[in-house]
């Protein structure tokens, strides 16, 4: 059985036959059509998900996980707007989300009717692509003209790069009528845009690498595959090549510089003109360390070429020059053969200051007392190895850069957009697409903004939360300007003496506490040995000592190393 409304039906359809299978909807009565197209559907798993800001997480982290298209539909109203949060992060994070919305029908919109908004391109600037689809499909050409806009809209979500593509439909009452057979989708194909350069074009990169004596590279968030990683691992032991990356790269090798932030701190500003590249290569998404970007903003680099499909203009440094539409796998293994060798030792001279400070920072947190810091420190050190590691904003994913990439974790974060809301339901949505062990480390702000993700039918026991309370947004302490401001605890830290506890307990989460350096040892073994049901371990820190505890790291480093 399947709606009697043509356009949904014709979409249900055509999901299976491109291999899609999964779609997360919230309740409501205008997308009853969408409920009994997709939740009939013998071969798509329709999932429930009352809240519809987490609702679009929850597909987000699904789809982070497959690497395929996740479907989300809501009801009409107000409900289409809770799904911009995550619709933007996908947009910034190029995840594949097909965004189904269903309307009222055109004549009345704007003229008071109930639960009714104008949703056409209502998400204009976070999108990839959108789609109207008519209200009434009453002939074989406007069905093939449905049909081939549901493929372009499937086709968007995943090509030149990922990202979510929006689908409106207006649907007219009745709304709950069915029928046994819908019309039938033809599957298109579509040509790929050909990402082969020419030769001129890679003569240009390779003359501005020959001519350059110090080259950088910085690999921003991504889940690269396996090869780019040996890749850079070959081309970062050239002398002049240095490459940058962080956790949420996920490439690991002692020969990049993984802890951007520990060696920028301990360059001097005498110094610091040896460490500027002359040519900047980049691939990736977002890049978390504040301290590199004003770093070659104010040390520009003559050259800077950005490597993606999409062939996007991302100046994140203010200095390109270059953006190429390629794979960068691909373009990167072709002229890897051809690169030259200079004498200037540039990937030395960093990874001389890496080494430096890895020793600064064992010593350091070798003393260091009960604060974030220590906390993080220890969690990285007793987080279970092959663990899907979720980072939230703002300070859980700023401290890891602090510790390296660690090769036995595959990180996560919300870093297209960088906001709080979401972090939890995306671990989540990742949690029930992957039975792997997902950690997500959380701020407390980040967890109570998010706490509608546990009121979520489809939790599974893989899902650790750790939720680290220090009484508000700690991130505004550390900040210049916040810590300094008369307003600081109230409206910047939002300071508070909320706990986990029972909100943990209203949705049968199992709970754990630890207060100190010997109860987190203690209780970890016990939070990851919970095994029939989600658990939560939160972890109470004091913001004034995680404040000052990190000003002191950052002085350690910067005085001991000179």
């Amino acid at each position: 059985m399947t709606s009697d409304k043509k356009t949904i039906s014709l979409l249900a359809d055509l999901f299976v036959k491109k291999g899609l299978r999964h779609i997360v909807i919230s309740p409501g009565s205008r997308n009853a059509p969408i409920i009994l197209a997709f939740a009939n559907h013998p071969k798509i798993n329709a999932i429930s998900v009352v809240d519809e800001r987490s609702a679009a997480f929850f597909a987000l982290g699904m789809a982070q996980q497959t690497g395929k298209t996740v479907a989300i539909a809501c009801t009409s109203g107000s409900a289409v707007l809770n799904y911009a949060p995550a619709i933007a992060e996908a947009f910034y994070q190029k995840i594949p989300l097909l965004v189904l919305t269903a309307d009222r029908p055109p004549k009345l919109i704007d003229v008071g009717d109930g639960q009714t908004i104008r949703q056409e391109n209502v998400f204009a600037n976070i999108i990839k692509k959108s789609y109207q689809l008519p209200l009434d499909v009453n002939s074989d050409e406007d069905l093939k003209d449905v049909n081939r806009q549901l493929n372009e809209a499937i086709y968007f979500t995943q090509f030149p790069e990922a990202g979510p593509v929006h689908v409106n439909i207006p649907f007219d009452e009745p709304l709950y009528d069915v029928v046994s057979d819908g019309p039938m989708a033809t599957a298109l194909n579509f040509e790929e845009n050909n990402k082969e350069i020419s030769g001129n074009t890679e003569a240009d990169f390779l003359d501005d690498w020959h001519n350059s004596r110090k080259v950088m590279l910085i690999a921003g968030q991504n889940q690269y595959p396996n090869q780019i990683n040996e890749l850079l691992i070959k081309i970062s032991e050239e002398k002049q090549v240095v490459v940058l990356t962080e956790t949420t790269s996920n490439l690991s090798h002692p020969g990049f510089i993984d802890c951007i932030d520990n060696v920028l701190t301990a360059i001097d500003e005498t110094e610091s003109v040896n460490f500027q590249p002359d040519m900047l290569v980049t691939l990736g998404g977002a890049v978390v360390s504040k301290k590199i970007k004003k770093y070659l903003r104010q040390y520009r680099p003559k050259i800077h070429w950005h490597l993606s499909p999409s062939g996007e203009k991302r100046d994140t440094y203010f200095s390109l020059t270059h953006s190429l539409a390629v794979y960068p796998l691909d373009f990167l293994q072709k002229v890897f053969s051809q690169l030259q060798v200079h004498g200037e030792n540039y990937r030395k001279l960093w990874i001389m200051k890496k080494k430096q400070v890895e020793i600064l920072r064992r010593q350091y947190l070798s003393q260091v007392s009960w604060s974030d810091l220590k906390v993080f420190d220890i969690l990285f050190k007793n987080i279970p190895q092959h663990s899907m590691l979720h980072l939230g904003n703002s300070t859980p994913v700023r401290y890891s850069q602090l510790f390296g990439s660690l090769s036995h974790f595959k990180y996560f974060s919300n870093r297209g957009v960088s906001g709080i809301d979401g972090q939890l339901s995306t671990a989540a949505g990742s949690a029930y697409a992957n039975r792997d062990l997902h950690t997500i480390i959380t701020g407390d702000l980040g967890f109570f903004y998010d706490s509608n993700a546990l009121m979520n039918n489809n939790l599974r026991p893989n899902l650790k939360i750790i939720v680290i309370n220090n009484g508000g947004g700690g991130i505004f302490r550390f900040i210049p300007g916040p810590d300094s401001s008369n307003q600081l605890e109230k409206f910047f830290e939002a300071k508070h003496s909320w706990k986990a506890e029972l909100i943990a307990k209203a949705f049968d989460i199992n709970y754990f506490k630890a207060e100190d350096e010997k109860g987190l040892r203690d209780v970890l073994s016990l939070f990851y040995a919970e095994a029939s049901r989600p658990a939560l371990l939160e972890i109470i820190t004091h913001a004034e000592a995680n404040a000052q505890i990190l000003r002191d790291y950052f002085s350690f480093l910067k005085i001991s190393s000179h």
